[in-house]
């Protein structure tokens, strides 16, 4: 081949005795295969179409096989432009379904066992093509028809104005090489200078824009870096590792030309596998690397809608700017998020269903951990609706069925039912996720437009757990849940807590719930006893029995006075020991300081006829100063407050008996 030419399909047709590549064994079965998948026969004006679908097919299959990936610059956008004129001539022979990710199998077989990569790789090549295509179709129908309307208006071989190119680009994500593939055909161009004048004026407008919204100066930053190096091309829907260029490092809020070991920064890339948090779920995390590098990913955002930002640690080696990376996100860590985020969109669904259609998304959270939602729900959910929940989410779980990606516009997906979510931002083509299947409707389960990742099948998420409901506002409620083996290890930690109780209780585990009830009715029992107890131990003095410093009423200023210092009564109970003195003392005032724990807690009480002339507030505030405290409040005739320092309950005694003596003085 490299001395001669002669290449393998040259050779293929020397040895079958054919005088054109095309006619060869591995040709003539993939022409085979689209020519049945068509029902359109490989003659006349459609033998052309055929054979670049073949020949695109296998040239596309090698480079996924590779490790290249579509994107918008670079060798991926070489790559979807085989893919799309491919496409694009399976549309001219009028291919009702996409047809490329159909072909992969014939190729496999017929080369797979020469080149092994191509079928470890089948899977995600016929993911890639069918969903590039899906795309590719829906983009193809829109933009084909306004160019027909266009073309229309001009005279024969006149060029396609460069405003209309630029809107078919920008409106409907036509690009420009589409156009001209498409007008050629005509022997019509297109006005170049036109769309790149088009597209001059509307960076000036988004730059106008932009400088009129008092941004701060890191978004600037991140401003001139778009506009210079261009936006961030997504490729994790279809795959979790990928070859992507550093175009920018930023490191302490300015561009530098190079990140080395052990530092931290942002970096920008052409295209990348990493999620960017949006929409409630959080960004990837995992790895890039090259000949001598390695940087671990701690944090992916997005800004200015398409420019990815990276935050990484570079571990070993340097990173510079133009240097190609080798991306990996963090498996492990993507799939516990995949399957939190879509749970979340089944249980969306369950609670509209159990719970009405007024329930309506109003925030989430997706982590890896553990998954949040938020709803409009005017009360609280019974145990009873939240048991109906989990079973009804864990039902579509088990069902298992595949999740359906679809891209359609924004309206379009209205029409078909689907729930846009809160917080997301839509453009003209959006992602519609389909899960589960409900029987009696007949439909999808949840239809939501969702820009996250997500299972390939709902038996993925493995098993749904609420951990728990509250309130978050008005109005809104809040669901906790986990997934998968968190939700498992979860639910085997509650039941080894209800071993555990059952052990010490001594009780079967059916039986808890009694069981428990009984415990708290007698310590309930118990505790009045004990209140009662100790109510009277404390007023046998009041009533002229003793009972320790301070018992017995006495006269201070003329008034009665009630002054006692009480050891282990909760601060509770001394507004009723309170209520208690003062209906005995008829009239006057009591005072109680009770010792816990080394604080103490200091109340007072004026009986009716006094609370005109003695303000409880007054006195309290004396004796909370004496055992450390501040302040202290209530009423004119019942306050209460507290202070550190127990051992100077008598001090407090002492300090509320001397200011009454002055209070009474003035009165």
């Amino acid at each position: 081949s490299i001395d001669t030419g002669m290449g393998l399909e040259r050779i293929a047709a020397v040895l079958q005795g054919v005088h054109d590549n095309y006619e060869i064994d591995i040709f003539r079965h993939l022409i085979a295969a689209s020519v049945e998948l068509t029902g359109v026969p490989a003659e006349g004006r459609h033998r052309p179409s055929h054979r670049v679908i073949a020949d695109h097919l296998r040239a596309v299959s090698f480079l996924i096989a590779d490790g290249v990936l579509p994107a918008n610059e670079g060798r991926g956008y070489v790559l979807r432009r085989i893919m799309r004129r491919a496409m694009r001539h399976a549309h001219m022979l009028g291919a009702k379904e996409a047809l490329m990710h159909r072909l992969v199998p014939v190729l496999v077989e017929e080369m797979g066992d020469a080149y092994p990569e191509l079928r470890r790789a089948q899977p995600l090549i016929a993911e890639i093509l069918k969903l590039e295509e899906e795309r590719f179709r829906s983009m193809l129908e829109r933009g084909l028809k306004l160019l027909e309307e266009e073309v229309a208006k001009l005279p024969a071989g006149a060029p396609l104005p460069g405003e209309v190119a630029f809107r078919l680009y920008d409106t409907y994500g036509f690009p420009l090489d589409l156009t001209e593939d498409a007008l050629r055909a005509e022997g019509r161009g297109v006005d170049r200078a036109g769309f790149e004048q088009a597209m001059a004026e509307q960076r000036a407008r988004a730059r106008a824009a932009w400088a009129g919204s008092g941004e701060k100066a890191l978004d600037r930053l991140w401003f001139a870096i778009k506009d210079r190096v261009g936006g961030t091309e997504f490729i994790g829907y279809v795959a979790e590792a990928g070859e992507g260029e550093v175009r920018a490092l930023v490191r302490d809020e300015e561009e530098v030309e190079a990140l080395a070991a052990g530092e931290e920064g942002i970096v920008i890339l052409s295209q990348t596998p990493f999620y960017a948090e949006s929409g409630g779920q959080v960004g990837d995390t995992g790895w890039m690397r090259a000949e001598g590098v390695k940087a671990t990913v701690l944090d992916t955002q997005k800004v200015l809608d398409n420019l990815w930002l990276h935050r990484v640690r570079v571990e070993e080696g340097r990173i510079v700017v133009g240097q190609p990376l080798h991306l990996e996100v963090d498996h492990a860590r993507r799939t516990k998020i995949r399957a939190n985020h879509s749970a979340t969109h089944l249980l969306h669904a369950a609670l509209r269903r159990l719970l009405g259609e007024h329930v309506t998304q109003k925030g989430s959270l997706v982590a890896p951990e553990r998954l949040r939602f938020d709803f409009a729900h005017p009360k609280a959910l019974s145990m009873e609706e939240l048991a109906a929940i989990e079973r009804l989410v864990n039902a579509i779980v088990r069902q298992n069925r595949a999740v359906e990606t679809r891209l359609m516009t924004y309206d379009e997906a209205l029409e078909a039912g689907a729930i846009a979510l809160f917080g997301e931002k839509y453009g003209e083509e959006v992602r519609v996720l389909a899960m589960g299947w409900d029987e009696e409707a007949e439909r999808p389960f949840s239809v939501e437009l969702c820009g996250g990742t997500h299972v390939r099948r709902t038996g993925d998420i493995g098993f749904f757990k609420i951990l728990s409901e509250s309130a978050v506002a008005a109005g809104v409620r809040r669901i906790e849940a986990l997934t998968g083996d968190a939700a498992v290890t979860h639910v085997q930690e509650q039941e080894q807590r209800l071993r555990a109780l059952a052990e010490t209780l001594r009780a079967p585990i059916a039986d808890l719930p009694e069981r428990t009830r009984q415990l708290v009715a007698e310590n309930r029992r118990l505790e009045r006893a004990l209140t009662q107890a100790r109510k009277k131990l404390a007023l046998q003095g009041a009533g002229g029995g003793g009972g320790g410093a301070g018992a017995e009423p006495k006269s201070v200023g003329g008034l009665r006075f009630l002054g006692q210092v009480l050891d282990g009564v909760p601060p509770k109970e001394l507004r009723g020991l309170a209520d208690e003195a003062k209906r005995k003392l008829g009239s006057g005032v009591v005072a109680f300081v009770s010792v816990n724990d080394g604080k103490a807690a200091v109340l007072v009480g004026v009986t009716k006829d006094l609370a005109g002339r003695i303000d409880a507030v007054e006195l309290v505030r004396a004796g909370v100063a004496a055992v450390g405290g501040k302040g202290g409040g209530g009423r004119p005739d019942l306050a209460q407050g507290g202070g550190p320092d127990g051992r100077q309950a008598h001090k407090a005694l002492a300090a509320i008996e001397a200011a009454l003596a002055t209070k009474a003085k003035a009165a």
